[in-house]
């Protein structure tokens, strides 16, 4: 980054500016994250009422980082650093763009080709997917060398690891720069090969469709087999109150995609596709193995 005295150089620091499209609860995140770390920001949606939602989203966050003492940097500055709208062409001078689109292949794979044409030629782009494949979304791409996976966690502010996914074709430097990114961000960066689920969704998954399947037979309750693994293997949260911060959704989604990739063992149980079929998502929605409320 330009301007920066000769100590702080030799130290990892984000991009000067940064792109996100989509600012969803994981597009917020994503820029709140990198807002903190300096960097200045610009979140493009899909309309202005959506934009409008996405900049109340990352302010809300900003405001309570800055409360807690989370950053030394005032409210204002902060805000001043970020830009949103729905206009691509305002990628045209960052460094990085995140796409953060809902987890559907048809949407991320046009989300990238609409990223690639608007971004400079030396810009790295990354997808926030949980699941789907970086090389097949890379075929896409004119240049999927400047491309891989920086998967981030919900809560983005609160998590501390991002999942770095290294497609076939993406280039060891910037493999390296992304670790540097993740370290600025004051996270720790895990570096995987592009797989089905990669590391933490396969893991997490399949710890998560078991626990459903419990319920569904009775085996206990929700808040039971939670205990049981927060208390016997220490676990902060149990899978099916982590499954509720993630969304039945996405679980269900990420499912799919594994289920489509790697067999039966990942097959979907019919409670997370009915409980998704009626509109309990979980906690953004007020209910979902859990009762939640504001």
């Amino acid at each position: 980054m330009s301007g920066q005295d000769p100590i702080a150089r030799d130290l990892p620091a984000v991009p000067g500016r940064v792109g996100v499209l989509g600012g969803g609860r994981m597009g917020a995140g994503i820029a709140h994250a990198f807002l903190l770390a300096g960097a200045q920001v610009t979140v493009v949606e899909r309309d202005d009422v959506a934009a409008a939602d996405a900049a109340e989203r990352i302010g809300v966050t900003l405001q309570r980082s800055v409360d807690r003492g989370g950053t030394d940097r005032s409210i204002a500055a902060l805000a001043a650093a970020l830009e949103t709208g729905t206009d691509a062409a305002a990628f045209a001078d960052a460094g990085l763009v995140i796409e953060a689109v809902p987890e559907d292949r048809a949407l991320k794979t046009e989300s990238l080709r609409r990223i690639e044409v608007t971004v400079a030629r030396t810009a790295a782009i990354a997808s926030n997917t949980s699941s789907i494949s970086i090389d097949d979304l890379a075929a896409t791409l004119a240049h999927p060398e400047r491309f891989l996976g920086l998967h981030f966690f919900n809560p983005v502010p609160a998590s501390s690891l991002v999942e770095v996914v290294v497609g076939a074709s993406t280039n060891q430097e910037l493999v390296d720069d992304a670790r540097d990114w993740v370290e600025a961000l004051g996270k720790t960066a895990v570096v995987v090969a592009d797989a089905p689920g990669f590391a933490s969704s396969r893991l997490g998954v399949a710890l998560a469709l078991e626990a459903i399947r419990m319920v569904e037979e009775g085996v206990a309750t929700a808040a039971d087999i939670d205990a049981a693994m927060e208390l016997g293997y220490r676990h902060p949260a149990g899978p099916l109150r982590t499954t509720d911060i993630v969304g039945l959704d996405v679980r269900l989604g990420i499912a799919e995609e594994l289920h489509a990739k790697l067999g039966e063992r990942f097959a979907p149980p019919q409670l997370l596709r009915d409980l998704v079929a009626d509109g309990h998502l979980g906690r953004k929605t007020g209910r979902g193995f859990y009762e939640w409320s504001e």
